[in-house]
């Protein structure tokens, strides 16, 4: 529903932070990394997943598409809610978080409080294909800088799901046999390959 929210910052908590936008002050829960990038700020974006239960419609907010991201996967594992997702990205970096599970490394997610033996094997359980799949630079910031006709459909297809390994190799063969093509006729032909 909401992608990013950019305003002025009127509360820094290292938990949460009230964020004025267009003069709507929005209270978004966030993790330490993501305090630690934003607190010399007045004014920042704060990417949004946006959490909606019985009782409660709730605001997270990062200072990274990446660590967003991330925060959505852990989400996704049964057992692991919001505010556990936060405390993980709280406790060690999302860089290391991710490391930790593509790796296997069960002790470095189960020292994270309120993640046990059972959770840790499940999030890698769950998570490491993800994870692997999506390559070691997706907590990486996408550049700012207008991005090439082969990139852009790459952005493209590793959000539809595809492994960005194998979508590249594709994009490369199509590419290198005609250099012209819009990014739509590229993702169009890429599809039908892949």
């Amino acid at each position: 529903m909401y992608d990013y929210f950019n305003g002025k910052l009127v509360v820094k908590a290292p938990t949460h932070v009230i964020l004025d936008v267009g003069g709507i002050g929005y209270h978004i829960h966030i993790s330490l990394t993501t305090y630690s990038q934003i607190k010399d700020q007045e004014q920042c974006k704060l990417y949004i997943s946006f959490q909606v239960r019985e009782d409660a419609q709730t605001l997270y907010g990062f200072a990274t598409e990446g660590e967003r991201q991330l925060f959505n996967h852990l989400i996704s594992v049964s057992g692991i809610g919001p505010n556990t997702g936060r405390m993980m990205l709280s406790s060690i970096t999302p860089e290391e978080i991710q490391s930790a599970i593509i790796n296997g490394q069960v002790q470095i997610i189960q020292k994270i409080k309120g993640i046990g033996p059972k959770s840790a094997q499940r999030v890698i359980l769950e998570l490491q294909d993800k994870l692997k799949k999506q390559g070691p630079d997706t907590l990486i910031p996408l550049p700012l800088a207008k991005q090439s006709v082969p990139e852009e459909a790459l952005t493209a297809l590793v959000m539809l799901g595809f492994g960005k390994p194998q979508a590249e190799k594709v994009l490369n063969s199509l590419a290198a046999s005609d250099a012209e093509q819009t990014v739509e006729q590229l993702i169009k032909a890429a599809l039908k390959r892949l």
